[in-house]
């Protein structure tokens, strides 16, 4: 019983945050379920014209995650995150009238900047509710609703998808926009956070200097790829190289998601610390180069040995997965000056958008073109990134004077 207590956030400014995250993803959840269908069945758009939007603007969001971050630590970062998760909602009721391709591009973009800014914003919220502590703990609560709701966004997309209609599409676009927007008006709730001030006669965009930070960033960047390995890699495979039956993968996504919801608040323990987040991120490497090579084993093998082994290779993947979210929240909190967290979540976020922009063609080409040798190195290089996590961290942690809670000196 008190295990099932720790999965309920503690009252206060991190409920409340999770109560608004709760919102916010079952809304991008039927996004999520119905967007594409509906702009390829009923306003007839090609996939390909769907997909180039949606690259258009994530392009776009990417490059809005910095300077997004930098006005929350100029303006403060609870009214700028108000701003733009509303603006985000009132933008994602526009996928409901959307009848041509520029139109889509417009709001592909004016939805996806607005997501990456509220990211950035909100990744500077927390660091100024939250003690440095605590947001690692945060984070894993944050993120256990997070898929949550996204699962009940799912479950709703698919009532539309069911009769297939572009008035129940556009009834739910409209309700999944307006479920954002309330999520945004919910933090009116939290408490004003002043902007910190800025070191005297240092630069303004100290976050594009530090090379150490954009390192580690890019080994995030890298570890990212378990989402891709998931959505992208793992179908693929199933369906193409392997003779389990491909509603196997259906099942595998249930058990990352109820694992992530009930788990990741345990895997956040011990990374409230700048060398906890990076063992976190070496296990995570490891874990997920294991599963990329138990993976490979599923090919050539009678249907029902390949649903146990892919599996088994779920299991450590969702291992890997929430060492990688403890890791990656720790150490962009961590390293980060506190004047600068909306800079520098700006920066971190826009490494995991990077990632996950970047890596499904690579995933798709090693996976398919490549079977089994192709998983190999996709672990190696997974593993490779978690190993290099600890020295990027140290020399991040030494090339600055941080806050003694937020640092541990174990090496």
């Amino acid at each position: 019983m008190s295990y099932l207590s720790e999965l309920v956030p503690p009252p206060g400014p991190v409920r409340l945050l999770c109560m608004s995250n709760l919102a916010k993803t079952v809304g991008n959840g039927i996004m999520l379920a119905v967007t594409v269908l509906y702009f390829t069945r009923s306003v007839e758009l090609s996939a390909s014209e769907v997909a180039l939007a949606l690259t258009i603007g994530g392009v776009l969001g990417m490059l809005a995650s910095v300077p997004a971050g930098h006005m929350a630590d100029v303006l403060g970062p609870r009214a700028t995150t108000i701003v733009f998760m509303c603006l985000q909602g009132a933008f994602l009721t526009c996928y409901a009238f959307v009848e041509s391709f520029p139109l889509l591009v417009v709001a592909a973009c004016l939805v996806l900047v607005t997501e990456s800014a509220t990211d950035a914003a909100r990744g500077s919220l927390i660091a100024g509710i939250v003690p440095p502590d605590g947001r690692v703990k945060a984070w894993s609560y944050l993120r256990s609703v997070s898929n949550l709701g996204l699962s009940l966004g799912a479950l709703a997309g698919g009532v539309a998808l069911h009769f297939d209609e572009a008035a129940g599409y556009r009834g739910v676009l409209v309700a999944g926009g307006l479920l954002v927007f309330a999520a945004g008006l919910a933090y009116f709730r939290l408490p004003h956070v002043a902007p910190q001030p800025k070191e005297k006669d240092g630069p303004v965009w100290i976050v594009l200097r530090d090379l150490p930070y954009a390192t580690v960033s890019v080994l995030n960047a890298v570890l990212t790829m378990n989402t891709v390995i998931l959505n992208v890699g793992l179908p693929l495979w199933i369906s193409q190289h392997t003779d389990a039956p491909t509603s196997t993968y259906s099942g595998l996504i249930l058990l990352n998601s109820v694992t992530v919801v009930l788990l990741q608040v345990w895997a956040s323990k011990g990374g409230d610390t700048v060398t906890g987040g990076a063992r976190a991120l070496r296990r995570s490497g490891l874990l997920l180069a294991a599963c990329c090579a138990v993976f490979a084993l599923a090919t050539g093998r009678p249907a029902w040995l390949a649903v146990v082994i892919l599996v088994a290779g779920a299991a450590l993947h969702v291992l890997g997965e929430m060492m990688w979210s403890t890791g990656s929240w720790s150490l962009s909190f961590g390293l980060a000056p506190e004047h600068a967290q909306g800079q520098y979540q700006g920066l971190f976020g826009m490494s995991t958008q990077l990632g996950t922009m970047v890596t499904p063609a690579l995933v798709t080409a090693l996976v398919v073109g490549m079977g089994q040798t192709g998983w190999l190195l996709l672990g190696a290089a997974l593993a490779a990134a978690g190993l290099l996590a600890p020295s990027a961290a140290r020399w991040a942690q030494n090339s600055r004077r941080l806050a003694p809670a937020a640092l541990s000196t174990e090496t």
